[in-house]
């Protein structure tokens, strides 16, 4: 099904054959026609299945039929997003779809000077793509107004519900005043969101993709299990010795972060970071080296786990297993997009064997281990057995993302000893 055929205006058109658009993906062919007729949407899809253009492009469209003139600090469609680096996208594909068209667009989020934003919302824009918290600021400060809002979309809404944006979502919702379409995309259906959505949507249309929680067909999955202390000294011969090229490290912690890229760098392996505590320019930079080639390897935690579209992305690697089980398949979703093939790879320790079992479960199938010559696991049978076959433990809780856990400090600790020991070596 072609874009054309959904009746959008020759500029939007134009803007999506330049952006090299072609065919509709599944989740635009069943939610553009509903959102085109007004409905509010709540849509879940797997990332990176096209979800901007399924909300953008109805949005623009209606803005054309029914032509406003901006108003000072005034917002026509606003658009929530989790994090800094997926309203950036977000916003940059916005931009893309309406260049040929008299409309203005900005993007709001926290770690970067206000004022700069604050100036792009002076005289009014029509599309504003703003991360909830920074929104609260520039609408406690009077910088903008949300009074004339026609259109609310929350993208990745149930990642917005995981990092607690629960209380100003409800505030920005409370400071629309005209009847509006409201539209929730995300990747999971967790209970909170149907909450959520209860409180947000009128009668919407429920559109899916796939089954809730799977992942991409064109995803390979492997578990290499290996004892903590040797994580970073397999990671860096997987990464070598298979030459892959483009890697992006997923961990738990800001201080792996940066001890495995210090390890990589080492070994001659260019490495980036990109965590909550680097500037907003520098994680920008990293992430801009990354797409470009320039850095072969690019160590994040989870600030990165959404939005990120970096085009034909071969290799995912969980160093940590996520400490929700449903973040696995957000991490993993940054490979394997756009029909194209990609490997998830994560190496499981002892203490990981709990989240791999019931990864597995979520995802609704077996992921192959593979023990690297050299690095094989101790004690490793037992426990995994223990864990698929006694209900006791595979319906355990997954571990809860406290910077007070014991566990946490002791990894953490771990590979640093991890590290110096492979420094003494050289």
């Amino acid at each position: 099904m072609s874009f054309a055929s959904q009746g959008f205006c020759p500029e939007i058109v134009q803007a999506l054959e330049q952006c090299g658009y072609q065919k509709m993906t599944p989740i635009q062919q069943k939610a553009i026609p509903l959102a085109r007729k007004g409905h509010d949407i709540l849509a879940n899809a797997q990332t990176g299945t096209g979800k901007t253009a399924a909300f953008a492009l109805p949005m623009l469209q209606s803005m054309v039929d029914k032509p406003q003139q901006r108003s000072r600090r005034h917002v026509r469609g606003l658009i929530l997003a989790p994090t800094r680096e997926l309203a950036q996208q977000v916003a940059d594909n916005v931009a893309q779809y309406h260049q040929f068209l008299p409309f203005t667009s900005a993007v709001a989020y926290g770690g970067v000077k206000m004022a700069s934003q604050a100036r792009q919302l002076e005289a009014g824009v029509d599309i504003l793509v703003a991360t909830p918290g920074r929104l609260q600021e520039l609408m406690e400060m009077n910088m903008v107004s949300l009074a004339q809002v026609e259109y609310l979309v929350l993208d990745e809404a149930d990642r917005m519900l995981d990092m607690g944006f629960i209380g100003d979502i409800q505030r920005i919702r409370d400071q629309i005043k005209l009847p509006h379409q409201t539209m929730l995309f995300s990747a999971t259906y967790p209970p909170k969101m149907k909450q959520l959505a209860a409180e947000l949507l009128k009668k919407p249309k429920m559109v899916s993709v796939g089954e809730e929680n799977r992942t991409a067909e064109t995803v390979a999955h492997v578990f290499y299990p290996v004892d903590e202390d040797r994580k970073i000294e397999l990671l860096s011969e997987l990464i070598g010795r298979k030459n892959w090229q483009q890697v992006l490290v997923f961990v738990n912690y800001k201080e792996h972060a940066d001890a495995i890229a210090e390890e990589l760098n080492n070994d001659g392996l260019t490495t980036g970071v990109c965590h909550g505590d680097r500037s907003q320019g520098n994680r920008r930079r990293a992430l801009k080296e990354f797409k470009e080639g320039k850095l072969r390897v690019l160590v994040a935690t989870d600030v990165a786990a959404r939005g990120l579209d970096i085009q034909g992305l071969p290799h995912v690697v969980n160093y940590d297993l996520p400490f929700l089980a449903e973040d696995y398949v957000h991490r993993i979703g940054r490979t394997g997009r756009a029909g194209l093939q990609g490997h998830a790879v994560s190496l499981v320790g002892r203490e990981d064997e709990l989240t791999a079992v019931q990864i597995e479960r979520l995802i609704g199938q077996r992921i192959r281990r593979v023990e690297q010559p050299g690095y094989e696991a101790r004690n490793r049978d037992a426990l995994v057995d223990k864990f698929n076959s006694k209900a006791a433990f595979r319906d355990r809780k997954g571990r809860t993302n406290r910077a007070s856990d014991q566990s946490g400090a002791e990894r953490q600790l771990r590979l640093r000893q991890a590290v110096k020991a492979r420094l003494k070596q050289r």
